[in-house]
């Protein structure tokens, strides 16, 4: 049975923000993940597991060999829901931006 996992609190980790950060560059095997954390392996394996079952990540066998890889349509979703809360953001910003510029001129 697979556990339902939320994609929000899987990505709160920084070691799996790392991990996303690392195969989305190109995708890497277990052992090439875990070389480059301090964390044990079985730490780092229980990282890939939460992100694969939240299908941040996919993984393609290669002969003997097991590849993980960034699954792009799943960062899509994710950037579709926050963007609404980006655009707030930046409109905020520019009217801060605006008000200081407007005190700024009125100092002078």
């Amino acid at each position: 049975m697979e556990t339902r996992r939320d994609v929000f609190q899987a990505i709160a980790d920084p070691t799996r923000r790392a991990i996303l950060t690392l195969v989305a560059l190109h995708a890497m095997t277990p052992n090439a993940i875990a070389e480059r954390f301090d964390s044990k392996r079985q730490t780092v394996s229980k990282h890939i597991q939460i992100l694969s079952e939240c299908k941040l990540l996919k993984q393609k066998q290669v002969g003997r060999e097991i590849f993980y890889h960034l699954n792009l349509k799943k960062m899509t979703e994710i950037n579709e829901w926050l963007n609404p809360f980006m655009q707030l953001w930046e409109k905020r910003f520019d009217s801060l931006e605006k008000y200081l510029e407007k005190i700024q001129k009125t100092k002078k």
